[in-house]
């Protein structure tokens, strides 16, 4: 059984001005009843500290509701904000989509 995999495509920065929008999202996919989110940060040019609150957030609301958060595509300014906090550490990230799609059908 495949498990329900929903993805968030995030476009431009992931800041204070964004990250309300980026919570409801994950809101809405936790009505969806999604076992994994996946964040796609591919157009993502830049995140800030309230950015890494909203993901943070989202990722303890979803752990809570036992469904997975997972992270693909970070761009280098992401990466190093991610390391900086030790988050990296945290989230599981995937080079790519592809990446992802490819790990999840090798374990079912």
């Amino acid at each position: 059984m495949r498990e329900e995999v929903k993805v968030i495509k995030l476009i431009g920065n992931l800041n204070a001005t964004t990250s309300q929008q980026f919570r409801q999202n994950i809101t809405d996919v936790l009505v969806s009843g999604a076992k994994i989110v996946l964040v796609d940060f591919q157009d993502v040019t830049f995140m800030d500290s309230s950015g890494l609150g909203a993901l943070v957030l989202a990722f303890k609301t979803l752990r809570a509701a036992d469904t997975k958060l997972v992270l693909c595509s970070i761009n280098e300014q992401v990466r190093i904000l991610l390391e900086l906090t030790n988050m990296d550490k945290v989230f599981e990230i995937f080079p790519s989509q592809d990446v992802f799609n490819q790990v999840l059908i090798s374990k079912t």
